[in-house]
């Protein structure tokens, strides 16, 4: 699965910001039970789950990306946030860069396996210079999802 077909214009947050990673998830844990069928009673599974993976170790990678993920029980589809932070959110990340791109995926627990492959996809796709400035210059949430789908078709 594609980051864009993750993705609606509700899921994109342009102008982020959090004090911390710890806060940066809390408002992601929000986006995204705010954006699936049904699952808003599961924010505090979400928010827990997305914690407890980042306690195992961080999800922020290399050049400002963070991808914070996790499994959930009760939801029954993969929902995604974007968020853009052109400030950064600091995430203890791999070079010890602020995020400034996280994209959170919370995954129905029965589905890991078959989600591996879409999480290797958009660390790939963000590990391009190009489109991750394009991205943070976009000021809309259509123009973001507009710039991953041209970058998706030609990858």
């Amino acid at each position: 699965m594609k980051l864009s077909e993750l993705l609606r214009e509700g899921q994109v947050l342009t102008g982020f910001q959090a004090r911390d990673k710890w806060d940066a998830l809390a408002r992601i844990a929000d986006a995204l039970v705010a954006q699936g069928p049904g699952p808003a009673a599961r924010r505090g599974a979400v928010l827990e789950a997305l914690v407890a993976r980042e306690k195992v170790a961080s999800t922020g990678m290399e050049f400002g990306v963070a991808l914070p993920h996790a499994p959930v029980d009760g939801i029954e589809e993969a929902l995604g946030v974007l968020a853009l932070s052109p400030q950064g959110v600091p995430f203890q990340s791999a070079d010890g860069l602020p995020a400034r791109i996280l994209v959170a995926l919370v995954i129905p627990k029965p589905d890991v396996q078959r989600h591996i492959p879409t999480l290797a996809g958009i660390a790939r796709l963000l590990s391009y210079e190009e489109l991750r400035e394009a991205l943070l210059r976009a000021r809309a949430p259509r123009e973001v999802l507009q710039i991953l789908r041209a970058e998706e078709q030609r990858a």
